[in-house]
């Protein structure tokens, strides 16, 4: 078990570092080649560019629904599911907001590093975004962020690698009355690349 985790991890880094070459090979003008993420300034973030999925935004700006991987249902340590998607992405690049809502807990967890969990309007769906390397300036629980607006950066905080910085961005369903690390989690993937 441990051997088929370790060649899928291997797997992703090597994929990942070869995107990253293939991006930055001399002469690339494909529409995933993106010029280097902006700098985030100081004051509030500001709504920025997005890839539109359906009802939702790839969360990480300059990624494709295409380059997007299954991983919900990956193993975990000590007996988890992943109940996520990581979205491979260079460390600093924007996490924007997948839906409006608003930012009902910054959290720094052991697992999961600097978190944002953000409940929809109408209160249903949670969106949880970790790994981050930064928070936008500025955001705050309490806040309401419209779809699309930059809330963090692309980071490795937690338990992940930092060789292979990433998203992992969860879903959750909620029933009433339920609190931000509860819910039903909800494969993100068939969301974000449904045309």
């Amino acid at each position: 078990m441990i051997r088929k985790i370790a060649i899928v991890l291997l797997l992703a880094v090597v994929g990942y570092v070869a995107w990253v070459v293939a991006l930055n090979l001399p002469g690339n003008k494909t529409p995933s080649s993106s010029p280097p993420a902006p700098k985030m300034a100081a004051g509030p973030a500001k709504t920025i560019e997005i890839v539109r999925s359906g009802p939702l935004v790839i969360p990480v700006t300059g990624v494709a629904a295409s380059q997007l991987a299954d991983t919900f249902d990956d193993a975990r340590g000590e007996g988890r599911v992943h109940d996520a998607i990581d979205i491979m992405a260079p460390r600093g690049t924007p996490v924007i907001a997948a839906a409006t809502g608003t930012v009902e807990k910054l959290f720094d967890s052991k697992l999961g590093g600097k978190t944002i969990y953000i409940r929809r309007d109408g209160g249903q769906w949670v969106d949880y975004y970790a790994h981050l390397d930064t928070y936008s300036p500025g955001l705050a629980e309490g806040q309401k962020v419209p779809q699309g607006h930059m809330i963090g950066t692309v980071g490795s905080t937690g338990d992940a690698s930092p060789e292979a910085p990433h998203l992992h961005y969860a879903i959750n369903a909620m029933a009433p009355g339920e609190r931000w690390y509860q819910g039903k989690a909800i494969n993100p993937y068939p969301l974000l690349t449904q045309k």
